[in-house]
């Protein structure tokens, strides 16, 4: 079964930053979009940023200028570079490998990994 796995998660202090990785095997993610997901407790999942196969990105606006999606095709992972987190970018970040820049249809999806952002 393929699946996604992501690392990298952990607790941070308010301004600080976090890398997230994203990798799959059993399949060739080279043509797919890669994404990250987030959702807090009592709130829907939300798109946080997502990357084409030839490097386009989506940003959710509330991320714009602090994170930065990553592809590396060869390793069939995708990074997500968290800089001046603060405390309500807290939530499951979910990775997945499929869907558009702006929707996760039919995507291959990870299991989470929790950030939080806490001093």
């Amino acid at each position: 079964q393929v699946q996604p796995v992501e690392s990298g998660g952990g607790l941070v202090q308010p301004g600080g930053s976090l890398r997230l990785s994203c990798t799959a095997s059993g399949h060739t993610f080279s043509f797919y979009v890669m994404g990250w997901y987030r959702q807090a407790p009592g709130k829907q999942r939300e798109l946080v940023a997502t990357i084409a196969p030839f490097g386009n990105t989506n940003y959710a606006d509330s991320v714009k200028g602090r994170f930065t999606i990553s592809r590396d095709n060869a390793k069939n992972t995708a990074y997500l570079q968290m800089n001046s987190l603060k405390p309500e970018d807290t939530a499951v970040y979910y990775c997945c490998f499929g869907g558009t820049l702006y929707n996760p249809t039919d995507a291959y999806w990870g299991q989470g990994t929790q950030v939080t952002v806490s001093s």
